[in-house]
Formats: structure tokens, sequence, C-alpha cells
């Protein structure tokens, strides 16, 4: 059953690997930096986060042909729709910008065709964010990673400004390494402050550092839709459980008792008359190996063709088609050893007979 074992260790790792695999980061020589990243964070009335970034980027002797931008629009099992991508530059390099998914990250390519560009350039980058903000009692809330994760080169100064409809419950800012890795978050700087809006600064962060921004806003101050989740890439109740696991213990009693059959063991006798009672034969295991092949691209279908192949999700269904799979395949096996479809046992009495009256 190689095949079999192969296409569960697959379908229970591939899903694993699209949620725990981050993208690719972006090759950056020596001497690149980010040397000022300005944030701006409007939370409108409607609850959409509007977000203005205006990154100055040294390429330093490279010549690139621009930057890269990742937004995370899934983070863990909550999904955030990020719209009205937009991108310019101050200094004349190209900015035309492009928006695809990529893992669980909204990869925003903001640069011009063939034309490279060197040297110290600045980049604006705008785009909604709706369904960022969560209801609480008494509240809404709003944290964002102003910064973000994606990019692979020293930050000199970043600044970030929050700007709400309402005077803010609580505003914070908390820069550096949220990860496991890393030395762990620090409070950025606070700067100039008004009634319903609050500067941050914070300097020198390293590759991958993050600057994150918690507002708490009163309720009733903003609309704040209900938060949108998708599901989990493993999605297992304890009934996936058991019904894989009562195929899985058919399937391994069907191998042995095959293997008794053919042993001189007192318990092989045993097994021969349970197969000769008649035992499913290679066509019920091919019958049950196409099911549970259904069932395991029946599952993960449905949430790719409808949310693209990073939302690919394995449940209940497709643990049981594995479950199904090892089965067929125990089924199949065992009636391909007996000759025939089914699995039928001579008895021996009867052959030394037969082989007493032909000698005879």
């Amino acid at each position: 059953m190689p095949h079999v074992v192969w296409a569960m260790a697959v379908t229970l790792t591939v899903p694993a690997a699209f949620a725990s695999l981050g993208p690719p980061a972006p090759p950056a020589g020596p001497g690149e930096s980010i040397p000022t990243y300005d944030v701006v964070l409007t939370v409108r009335n409607d609850g959409v986060l509007h977000v203005r970034e205006t990154i100055t980027y040294d390429f330093h002797d490279r010549r690139e042909h621009g930057i890269v931008r990742r937004v995370p629009y899934r983070v863990g099992d909550r999904l955030y729709d990020i719209r009205n991508v937009r991108a310019s530059s101050s200094t004349g390099a190209p900015a035309r910008a492009r928006a695809t998914r990529v893992l669980h990250d909204l990869r925003i390519a903001v640069g011009g065709g063939r034309r490279k560009v060197s040297g110290r350039q600045a980049y604006v980058v705008e785009y909604d964010v709706v369904g960022a903000l969560t209801p609480a009692p008494g509240r809404a809330e709003l944290r964002w990673d102003a910064v973000g994760t994606g990019w692979g080169v020293p930050i000199g100064e970043v600044s970030v400004r929050v700007h709400t409809p309402a005077r803010p419950l609580g505003v914070r800012c908390r820069a550096g390494a949220h990860r496991r890795a890393g030395p762990g978050l620090t409070e950025c700087g606070r700067g100039r402050a008004a009634p319903r809006a609050v500067e941050f600064t914070q300097r020198d962060l390293r590759p991958r550092e993050s600057v994150l921004i918690d507002v708490h806003l009163p309720e009733g101050a903003v609309e704040v839709p209900a938060p949108r989740y998708a599901r989990p890439h493993f999605a297992f109740s304890r009934l996936g459980y058991v019904l894989s696991a009562l195929c899985l213990a058919v399937g391994l009693a069907l191998a042995l008792a095959a293997r008794l059959a053919r042993s001189e063991r007192p318990a092989a006798a045993i097994a021969r008359r349970l197969a000769a009672g008649g035992a499913p034969g290679r066509r019920t295991g091919a019958l049950l190996l196409a099911t549970g092949a259904a069932a395991v691209v029946w599952d993960l279908a449905d949430d790719v063709v409808a949310h693209g192949l990073w939302a690919a999700s394995v449940g209940d269904p497709a643990l049981a088609g594995m479950g199904l799979l090892a089965l067929g395949a125990a089924i199949g096996a065992h009636g391909r050893r007996s000759g025939r479809p089914g699995c039928v046992v001579r008895n021996s009495r009867s052959e030394h007979e037969a082989s007493g009256d032909h000698r005879a």
C-alpha cells in the first residue's frame, strides 16, 4: 500500500505547508535599506481602515524594477478584504501597482515593466481594509501591523499616525519581533497627540520586525461588521477520527487474515475458514478506493474553487476518505493474492484426498 500511504501523507501535509509557509523574502543587496517609512491609518465611520504608506527605499547601487509590499489578507483563520490598491512615486520612479495573492498575503508589486531604478526612491502605496475592526464588549478594537514582516532590509525610522472618528479609549504601539524568534516587542515613542489623532515613532527596525498598532474605540463610534473567518486548514472532529480508525482497523484485520491464511500456524485454519466464507474481492476494493479518493478531492475542492488554493481545508470527509483508501487497498491486495475477485481458499483436506485419488 505505498501509494495509499503517500496519498494520505500528501493530503495531510500540503495544507499545513500552505498555512505555515510565508512568501519568499525579496533578495536584498548590501547597502539596501528603507531610510524612512511613514504610515497614516485612518479609521472611517463605516469601519473601513484606509492605509497610506510613504516608503523611501534606497536601492544603493543596484538597479531594480521597484518594491514589493506584502499585506496579509488572512491571519490565522481571520480574513481581511483589501481593496482599492493604488500607488504613486514623488521621485518619478515607475509606480504601477499589481496586486496578486500569494499564500496568505496580498503581494503588491510597485514598479515599471522594463525600466529599472537605483538610488533612493519614494513610493506611496494606498489601500482600504474591510473587516479590520473587531467588536468587543463596550468598544471596537483595531489591531494592525503598520509595517509588516515582509521587508528583508533594515528600516531607519518609522512614523505612524492614527486618525479616528471619535476620541479613542486607548491607543498603543509596540515594535520589534512579535514571533517566536527575536527579542520581543518594545513600546514605541509617542509623538504629537490630538483628540482624534495620535502619532508614534520608532527607529532602527531590523529586517522582519513589526510595528503593531492597537486602537480601542468607544462602542457605536464606527460601524463594525462581524469578522469573517475561513475554514481551518484542518477541521477534524471526533466522528471523523472514529470513521477513519474503523476503516483502518478493518483493513489491518483483512491484511492480517491474508497473512495468516498463507502460514502454517494453528491460527491459519481460522483465517482460512473466514476467507472461505466469502471475503470482499478486488472489485469491492476498487470501489472503496474510488469512493475514498472522491471524498478527499471533494473536501479539498469546495474551498479551493470558492476561495483559491490557499483556502484548502480538509475535514471529516477527507479523513473518512483516507480511511476508505486504506481499506480499499487492503481488500484489493487481499483479492489479488487469492487470484480471483472473491477470496476463495481451498479446503486442505479435500486437496489431500484429491491428491491421493490421483496417485491411485
